[in-house]
This record gives structure tokens, sequence and C-alpha cells, in this order.
């Protein structure tokens, strides 16, 4: 692992590795760089890659006060951009990745960036009666409130129940037999920082970046999973329909994380992309 130093005195920690054109791999909420390990023996072969541990995750504990938001994370992707000198590098995200990427849009834009692979997300978490395109459809300002709640009272079963509860039917089966895969997740929560990390969800939920989509000029590409826990199929196609150019591919049996499902099918895709 290679350290950075952001702006504000963090230290962020960043796992290089392998050669060819730079990707910079954005993971989700609570987990670190280690979601992209899956992927690793295709992907060092063929690109230079840069995986980071955003603030607050992977079992970092912030060292400085700074609260650990996606406004902050976006500031901290042009300090990695910045140090590792990676004009032209292609953003990698998923889930809060995507997310990242598209408040490092807002705040720095699209210069010097080589494009874009966007991983099953919504730019707007929390739906009301004029936007359904969230967390599955239905995860209203009270929902919203519910959850944070529940954060607080239980972080890591909050956490599984998001995911589990959602539309993915397999993932509600699993869930209620306690599969193996649960009940590792589970603990692998329970080794959190859960503060931090509820402020890093508290700044997700009340954003929007759907302005954001039309100005994006790079190429993009979007994958999403056919049986997303969060996210249906006119999520993904608002999303497709509002970046100019865009390229969407489905994983049909995929769930949120279609890059784990089929990862040499991703780095199949990826490559193409960049080719």
């Amino acid at each position: 692992m290679r350290s950075l130093a952001a702006d504000d005195g963090e230290t962020i920690r960043v796992a290089v590795a392998g050669e060819g054109p730079a990707v910079v791999l954005l993971h989700g909420w609570t987990v670190s760089h280690a979601e992209w390990s899956p992927l690793m023996n295709e992907l060092a072969p063929r690109f230079a890659t840069y995986r980071w541990d955003a603030r607050a995750h992977g079992g970092h504990a912030p060292a400085t006060g700074t609260v650990p938001t996606v406004q902050r994370m976006a500031r901290d992707l042009r300090d990695l951009l910045e140090a590792f000198d990676l004009e032209g590098a292609t953003l990698v995200g998923h889930s809060m990745g995507v997310l990242t990427i598209w408040e490092y849009i807002r705040q720095f834009g699209t210069r010097g960036l080589g494009g874009l692979v966007l991983v099953d997300q919504s730019p707007k978490l929390v739906t009301d009666a004029s936007w359904r395109h969230g967390l599955y459809g239905d995860f209203d300002a009270e929902r919203s409130a519910a959850f944070l709640a529940d954060l607080e009272a239980d972080f890591a079963e909050a956490v599984l129940r998001l995911a589990a509860l959602g539309l993915n039917e397999r993932a509600r089966r699993k869930y209620a037999e306690n599969s193996r895969g649960w009940q590792v997740a589970r603990g692998a929560l329970r080794k959190q920082a859960a503060g931090p990390l509820v402020e890093t969800w508290r700044s997700l939920v009340q954003a929007d970046w759907r302005e954001v989509l039309p100005a994006i000029d790079v190429p993009t590409l979007l994958v999403y999973g056919g049986e997303s826990n969060f996210y249906d199929a006119p999520t993904r196609e608002w999303v497709h329909a509002a970046i100019p150019g865009s390229r969407l591919i489905v994983y049909e049996d995929a769930d949120h994380s279609p890059h784990q499902a089929a990862p040499r099918r991703f780095v199949r895709d990826l490559g193409e992309f960049l080719a």
C-alpha cells in the first residue's frame, strides 16, 4: 500500500499494481480497495490500477477532525490524481464510488479525465413524488430517516438489511437463511468504526447529482445489474439518457455488484471501452 497525503493532512492508502492505461478504482460504502481484488488477476496484466481506501473506510480511523463526506472524498480524488500524475486516467466507480466521481465533476469538471465507468448507481438516492429513480424506487425522506436511526441502533445489521431487503429476491432468501456470505459480511461490518461511516452515508442521501450528468463530456460506460438490489430498469435508462453519448451494458443475472458477479466479462468490457 502507498500513502497519499490529502490536503487536510489525512492519510489515504492506495494500492498500486499493474502496467498499462491508468484506471482508478473507487469502491462502495463500508468496504475498501479489496472490493476489486477478485478482478486483479485480470486487471493487473492489462492496466495500471490505483485502488484507494476512501477516508474512514478499510478499517482506517480518521486521523483528522474532517468529516468524511462525499464532498471531501471528491477533493481526495483530486489529490490522488495530482499526486500520481494521472492525466487521462479512466475513473471506475461502484456505488459510492460513482457518487464520488459525480461530486468530483461537480467541483472540478472533467478536464484531464480519460473516461468514466459507472457501476450500478442513481444520482439521487432519496425519492419523492417527482423522483422515483432512487433506492428501490421507493426510499423517501421518512424511510431515509428511519434507516439513519437503524444505523445508530445496530450499524452492521442495518447495512445488511439495506442490501438484503431490496429488489433482489436471492439476496432476501440468503439473508433469511443467514448464509455464510451474510455471516462474513456481518462480522466485517462489526469491526468498522460506525460513526464516520454514518456521516458518509448522511452526505450521500443529502445530495443530488442529477444536474451533473448532462455536463459529462468524456466517454462513459454504464454497467448495471439486471437483478440489482437497489435500482430498476427505468433508473438505469434514465441515467443512460441523461449522460450524452453514454453506453449502457446490463449484466442480466447480476445484483448491485455486476463487476464481482462476472469479473472476466467486466474486465473484457473495460478493455473494449478503453480501446
